[in-house]
């Protein structure tokens, strides 16, 4: 059963941030599960927290920000990769992108820092889940995202919630056919 109270707050603070954020002059998009449910148009499962891109360049920016809004830091990978918050129970990551010298987005830190993210990662429209819109990772940079992170991070098992979230965005990617 989804907890759909949960997922009433988490799109509040989605809101809220990508508000924020929008004021500020700070890009963000959203990642993993909350990306695929915002290009699908609705809310499929339920998300332990909510995954966001930014631009180390706004980190500091984006830390203050958050803070805030009421977010508190939250302890987990270098803060040049990744920076982790938490407001009234609900934990937001913010995994930190740059560009290399051909122009493609990287990992901005930690051991991967350099490596390429797939390509055309932002290069989407908005997703929308009612009348909120919000900035998405592409579909088929998330499907290889996950795919790969087994492989990329061999610490990270593969997960049933990975196969399923394949599977829609598969799925909603197929042309239809008129029948």
């Amino acid at each position: 059963m989804r907890d759909r109270e949960r997922a009433r707050r988490q799109l509040g603070v989605i809101a809220r941030v990508l508000q924020a954020a929008r004021d500020a002059g700070i890009p963000l998009w959203l990642r993993g599960g909350w990306a695929m449910d915002f290009f699908l148009g609705e809310v499929t499962r339920d998300h332990g927290d909510i995954d966001w891109f930014a631009w180390a360049r706004d980190a500091p920016a984006l830390a203050g920000l958050l803070t805030r809004l009421g977010h508190t830091p939250v302890p987990g990978p270098p803060a040049d990769l990744q920076l982790d918050f938490a407001e009234d129970g609900l934990d937001s990551s913010f995994t930190l992108i740059d560009r290399d010298a051909a122009g493609r987005v990287t990992v901005a830190g930690g051991p991967w820092a350099g490596t390429p993210w797939p390509d055309g990662l932002l290069g989407t429209e908005p997703g929308r889940i009612g009348a909120l819109r919000a900035p998405i990772v592409a579909p088929h940079a998330q499907i290889e995202i996950k795919r790969m992170m087994p492989v990329w991070d061999p610490a990270r098992p593969r997960r049933a919630k990975d196969a399923e979230d394949i599977a829609r965005l598969e799925a909603a990617l197929r042309p239809r056919t008129v029948g």
